[in-house]
């Protein structure tokens, strides 16, 4: 039997400069930089994950840099934003801190919920919401632990039909939540990173690109992927095989909405590769592309880690 998705796995994004990447979620944000390798689909570029710490999922969220690749539209059918879990009570520094660095803040409020909204240097729209999460932030970066991001708290889709989409959540374990002004709110039943807002209005469409958001993963076990996989199948959705990410097994799905939605498993975790404490300190290949390291390291532009120190 199927068992409920506790939450979101990650949230990966299509940027620009992989150098700017770095620099604004480590010395902005506060993130650690858990992660350093390739995108399985073309490793002749990045693919960086940000966390709080260990990587767990649920902290997750991770960049494609594309350099030269043209700027993206938000747009349908997308994940428009992406949202960090602050403490209650951390918005006045957030703002504080972003505006002193020359980005733009707008604030909000969401079914009670103080937000925070953004940019990165590539237009990708980002979120921090005042809400209770039981992760741990980054205990030694530029932003003081008693504030600092705790995880994800979770993102927002516009899809084409949002009943498709809704359909597909629902069978994914999230249950509604809450509507307010054209966001439909779904919740998965687990303790972090567990919302998802459909946005049931209009708009154009988008096109991928820097500053767009590429797909949301949830959390599944492996025991399951198999019957998930054949389960989408027999509802005539667009599911891809299942794919091995060295650190997680996953599988795609495409609803009639348009969303992209990825399954992925907890395990074999980030600390296949490094331990723990060495986390994102060099660049890892999985273990297929490891006898071409010299010829992608050659390809791949030369970045510098910041130390998260602010300047």
């Amino acid at each position: 039997m199927l068992t409920d998705t506790p939450g979101l796995h990650h949230v990966t994004s299509l940027v620009g400069d992989p150098q700017a990447a770095l620099d604004f979620h480590v010395e902005t944000l506060g993130l650690v930089p858990v992660k350093r390798t390739i995108n399985h689909e073309d490793r002749m570029q990045y693919h960086f994950y940000f966390g709080t710490g260990d990587g767990a999922p649920g902290t997750l969220y991770t960049c494609f840099p594309a350099p030269h690749d043209p700027p993206g539209r938000r747009g349908r059918p997308q994940i428009t934003a992406a949202a960090f879990a602050v403490p209650p009570g951390s918005l006045d520094y957030w703002a504080e801190r972003l505006r002193a660095r020359d980005v733009p803040v707008e604030r909000r409020e969401r079914f009670g919920d103080a937000v925070l909204r953004f940019e990165d240097p590539a237009g990708t729209r980002l979120e921090l919401v005042a809400a209770a999460s039981p992760g741990d932030p980054n205990p030694e970066g530029p932003v003081p632990p008693e504030v600092g991001i705790r995880g994800l708290h979770g993102v927002s889709a516009l899809p084409v039909e949002p009943y498709s989409t809704a359909s597909v959540l629902e069978t994914l374990g999230f249950d509604y939540d809450a509507e307010r002004e054209g966001r439909v709110r779904y919740r998965a039943p687990g303790n972090r990173a567990t919302v998802v807002d459909l946005l049931d209005r209009e708009g154009g469409f988008g096109r991928e690109g820097q500053g767009t958001i590429h797909h949301v993963a949830v959390r599944v076990r492996d025991e399951d992927l198999r019957e998930w996989h054949d389960l989408f199948r027999e509802r005539d959705l667009r599911v891809s095989r299942i794919r091995d990410r060295h650190y997680f097994r996953s599988l795609y799905v495409r609803d009639a909405g348009g969303i992209l939605i990825e399954l992925a498993t907890d395990g074999p975790g980030l600390t296949v590769d490094e331990p723990a404490d060495e986390l994102g300190s060099s660049l890892v290949l999985p273990p297929w592309e490891a006898e071409d390291r010299d010829v992608i390291e050659r390809h791949l532009p030369p970045v510098e880690v910041p130390t998260g120190d602010d300047p």
